[in-house]
């Protein structure tokens, strides 16, 4: 099979037709096997109802509903664990994604032999101070932090190999920074294409000025977990033993410095008035808080078990 193109959504009922029939005109006119997967993401509209009767008409379409929202990292998540297609092609529902890309998108990985791709919405229609100077901000401090250099991180229009969906794990938050996963996970080709950007036609958009903060807190996480998340001893123990060792040689210090003055008959102060005592104290504390932090971790990562991120009300086609 040629395709997959996954498409979350959440309460999209206004524009999945037209979504729907200019997807099927592009895979018809370029002569692709595909499948269409729709992941409902607990909408309460009639999403469902319409997926329902286009699984009905082709059988090249899928669907999948999950019980409530649990977010577009989990339907992302459930897509690519069911997708079949040597290509899969990631877009949002909401029509400002064009199916006139995949094409292009699909050359670059079975052509130019990209792993992933990622579209870049070079010219926007958003609101330029709500939306598009805070995601340039975004983008940039991702650039920095992740070494992916992307200008688009959050375009939802994205081309991977089936090889690459099916060694990433999207959880939380993370749809944002799923080229970052790929390249943790040693796929390296990650290319960008410029997309059109088209004002949005239907309803209205699920994401606030919000996402922009869980994206940098995301972009935190994702940094740590990258350098840290498979051996969390390595800082937090080695970060526990430097500042209890700190700790220590001063306490050890001012312990010695006392007995030297009662020896020598000199005149001291007590060790509890000294307020560097209390500083060594405190060092030695965190230190063995955070040395248990990264054992605790280590202990976490060796007994933890993949837990359900999310649960499916139905499933069609598949």
């Amino acid at each position: 099979m040629n395709l997959s193109i996954l498409i979350p959504l959440l309460n999209e009922e206004e524009s999945l037709q037209e979504l729907y029939t200019w997807i099927i005109k592009v895979m018809q006119s370029h002569n692709y096997s595909y499948e269409i997967i729709f992941v409902d993401d607990g909408s309460t509209d009639n999403s469902w109802t319409i997926i329902e009767g286009f699984s009905n008409e082709n059988p090249n379409v899928k669907g999948i509903r999950f019980m409530k929202n649990f977010g577009k990292s989990q339907a992302l998540h459930a897509g690519f664990a069911k997708a079949k297609g040597d290509v899969i092609i990631t877009m949002d529902a909401d029509l400002q994604d064009s199916p006139d890309e995949i094409p292009e998108l699909y050359e670059m990985i079975t052509a130019q032999k990209y792993d992933l791709v990622s579209g870049w919405k070079k010219k926007r229609y958003d609101s330029v101070v709500a939306k598009n100077l805070p995601s340039k901000l975004f983008n940039w401090a991702a650039r920095k932090t992740s070494g992916v250099e992307l200008n688009d991180f959050n375009c939802g229009l994205k081309a991977y190999k089936n090889v690459v969906v099916k060694n990433i794990e999207v959880s939380g938050e993370m749809h944002r920074y799923i080229p970052v996963l790929a390249k943790n996970a040693g796929f390296g080709k990650i290319g960008e294409k410029v997309v059109i950007h088209q004002a949005r036609k239907y309803g209205e958009t699920k994401f606030g000025m919000e996402r922009f903060i869980n994206g940098f807190l995301d972009l935190i996480t994702i940094w740590f977990l990258s350098r840290f998340g498979k051996r969390p001893m390595h800082l937090f123990g080695a970060m526990g033993s430097i500042m209890f060792i700190i700790g220590f040689l001063s306490a050890g210090y001012i312990g010695v410095s006392k007995l030297y003055h009662l020896y020598n008959g000199m005149k001291y102060t007590l060790v509890t008035n000294n307020p560097w005592f209390y500083i060594a104290l405190t060092t030695m504390i965190l230190g063995t808080q955070l040395f248990l932090a990264g054992f605790l971790g280590e202990i976490i990562l060796r007994t933890k078990h993949n837990e359900e991120r999310y649960k499916i009300a139905r499933e069609v086609n598949f």
